[in-house]
């Protein structure tokens, strides 16, 4: 949850990176919220069932602009530009391509974006 709101804190943070585990633990959290958002609209009566749709609605498009900023974050992590993120677009390959540069291990050290978000332990491997 500490992630999810460190997320949320650098709302539209665009510069700099994001580790693997703040990138993977926002985009968890976000799709446990969302879908018990989406489950109570669809199982609740008319009423309060529209009320939930609403705030799914309202979750999703309140998150977008940080959801982009992190997967940014996250792409600068390995040195590679905000800009692969449209590589999704691409039928069939591009969301795989994008999936790899999401899920591969960050840039040891400084890169060009900054410095690494991951603190090394001195003993660490």
């Amino acid at each position: 949850m500490n992630e999810f709101m460190t997320v949320i804190k650098n709302y539209a943070g665009f510069s700099g990176r994001a580790g693997r585990r703040e990138y993977w633990m926002f985009y968890l959290v976000y799709l446990v919220i969302y879908a018990a958002l989406a489950i109570a609209s669809a199982i609740l009566p008319d009423a309060l069932g529209s009320v939930f749709g609403i705030l799914v609605l309202v979750f999703a498009v309140g998150l977008l602009i940080p959801s982009i900023a992190v997967g940014i974050r996250r792409l600068h992590d390995s040195d590679h530009s905000g800009w692969w993120l449209l590589i999704a677009l691409i039928p069939l390959i591009g969301i795989f391509w994008l999936l790899y540069l999401l899920i591969i291990e960050g840039t040891p050290g400084s890169n060009r974006f900054g410095a690494s978000p991951v603190a090394l332990l001195p003993n660490s491997v």
